[in-house]
């Protein structure tokens, strides 16, 4: 499954933090641990979109570790940018599937929510292995199922049935959601030691509108199909995701559980 990247720009990039960014910032935590980063990790996040997990990792590395985050939309860096104004972090406009960096740098890659948007993600996941050290490690965090995710599963499969021919797109977010492909992927770039686990996480929005915000502003590549819509098939996929969406309520509230995939891998000492 391939994807073309994503096309944002400063509205749609604040658009996408505060749809995505919410709830996927409450899988950071085992993204690191998963990578092993301790004080003075030298780390590189890629498809870091606007910093969330380079925030954390630059706590957890200290002053004396270094924190590269590199993503291909330069809206996304720099709503990032404004985030993380003085923090030890470098943001670097990049190709993950083609990265400028040297050979063996780094002591852990991480890609939280983005490896299943690289249209050649086994052409990715070698630059990840070509850039770590000898030992070093890569985490990876992807969605589950859409059944698994109803956060977006339920949006996609709304917007499924009105855009037809975006109907593949649509999939991409879930391509990875089978522990076995992952875990194919890693093997075959030439990882060892992989192991994949499942996280699942609670979120909360305050209401129906607190969640479908973002959505009519842009948000990612779920925001840009809905809003290529016409007004009848806005309208139609808006109240079908509400009725959906009703069966998680909770005194008013939207509360629902979400699933994540974490790919967690070596690079072979050896090497």
């Amino acid at each position: 499954m391939s994807a073309e990247p994503l096309r944002f720009d400063a509205a749609a990039a604040s658009a996408y933090e505060r749809f995505m960014g919410r709830w996927s910032r409450l899988y950071v935590p085992a993204l690191l641990a998963g990578a092993r980063i301790t004080t003075d990790s030298r780390v590189l996040d890629v498809a870091a979109g606007t910093g969330e997990a380079a925030l954390l990792a630059a706590s957890w590395v200290g002053l004396s570790g270094k924190v590269v985050g590199t993503d291909i939309s330069l809206p996304m860096l720099r709503t990032g940018q404004n985030r993380l104004a003085g923090k030890a972090i470098t943001l670097v406009a990049m190709d993950a599937q083609v990265l400028a960096l040297r050979d063996r740098v780094f002591d852990a890659v991480i890609c939280q929510l983005g490896l299943m948007f690289f249209p050649d993600v086994a052409r990715g996941l070698g630059e990840f292995r070509r850039v770590l050290r000898p030992g070093g490690r890569t985490a990876v965090c992807v969605w589950s199922t859409p059944e698994r995710s109803p956060l977006i599963g339920i949006l996609a499969e709304a917007l499924s049935r009105h855009a037809p021919a975006q109907r593949d797109d649509l999939r991409v977010p879930f391509s990875l959601s089978d522990p076995g492909v992952l875990e194919g992927l890693l093997v075959r770039a030439g990882f060892q030691e992989v192991r994949i686990t499942r996280e699942t996480r609670p979120i909360a929005f305050e209401s129906f509108e607190d969640y479908w915000g973002p959505v009519e502003e842009y948000g990612g590549r779920m925001g840009q199909i809905y809003k290529g819509l016409s007004d009848e098939a806005r309208r139609a996929v808006r109240e079908e995701v509400r009725q959906r969406m009703s069966g998680f309520q909770s005194n008013g509230r939207l509360v629902m559980e979400v699933e994540a995939l974490f790919g967690l891998a070596s690079a072979d000492p050896d090497r």
